[in-house]
């Protein structure tokens, strides 16, 4: 009988905290700078056989723990992980360093400020100071996006080491070389815009922020109408924006 057989046997056998064990192992080995990760990479961290990391990756997916893309299957964390770092951290570092900054450019902009951290495929809102104006746009706490759409999203994607792994499979290698382009840009004048892309009539920008790391952690979003966000009002927005990321990264450790 060969090792991975008895492994396997003995791992069929286990109690159920051995598997909640396991199931936690898979989902420390995805917390690494490669963030997808292929079974053959994962079987080099974790002490599995093959079929039941499989089993167990099946139930981590189902509960929307770990996501997969491509063909062969490569996994991330997914955005249950996202939640849960969403109440951590909300209690933690992030947000109280960023608030400050955020409340100043509250003030200046008058518009909604939004601070989202990356989570796998996913980006999180942790925390919102909503514009006081009548005709203005939020998300809210919480509120979790795939990290490919919005400016916020760019904002982070540009600055990861691996960008083309968060693209659908689906998607044409025109748009695909589009995209990519639109990233260089970004990460060339250093921060993001959309316009009616998730919402119609609302105009985003946002700007990344870093780490002790120097790896991008998330980003800092304005959110605001249209009507009152020309592109002169979007240009001043991005000067603040990266002055306020340069502070919320200095606050985090990265210099």
């Amino acid at each position: 009988m060969s090792d991975r057989t008895k492994l396997a046997q003995t791992e069929k056998s286990g109690d159920g905290v051995r598997a909640v064990e396991r199931a936690l192992d898979i989902l420390l080995a995805l917390d690494s700078a490669e963030q997808f990760l292929s079974v053959g990479e994962l079987l080099k961290r974790v002490d599995l056989s093959r079929p039941t990391l499989y089993r167990l990756l099946q139930t981590l997916d189902q509960k929307g723990f770990v996501v997969s893309n491509g063909n062969p299957q490569r996994f991330a964390l997914g955005p249950s992980v996202g939640r849960l770092a969403n109440l951590w951290t909300s209690r933690s570092g992030i947000t109280p360093a960023a608030q400050p900054v955020m409340q100043r450019l509250w003030e200046t902009t008058g518009e909604t400020v939004s601070l989202l951290v990356h989570q796998g495929l996913q980006r999180v809102c942790l925390a919102e100071l909503a514009s006081r104006q009548p005709l203005s746009f939020r998300r809210g706490h919480g509120y979790s996006e795939d990290v490919c759409k919005g400016a916020s999203g760019r904002a982070i994607l540009a600055f990861l080491d691996d960008p083309q792994n968060y693209l659908p499979d689906t998607i044409s290698s025109a748009f695909r070389e589009a995209f990519l382009r639109e990233l260089n840009r970004v990460r060339e004048i250093g921060y993001a815009t959309s316009r009616d892309e998730l919402i119609r009539g609302a105009v985003a920008v946002a700007a990344p922020f870093f780490g002790a790391n120097g790896r991008v952690l998330g980003s800092l979003a304005v959110f605001g109408p249209s009507v009152r966000l020309n592109q002169e009002r979007i240009d001043t927005i991005a000067s603040e924006l990266a002055e306020g990321t340069r502070d919320l990264s200095r606050a985090l450790g990265s210099y």
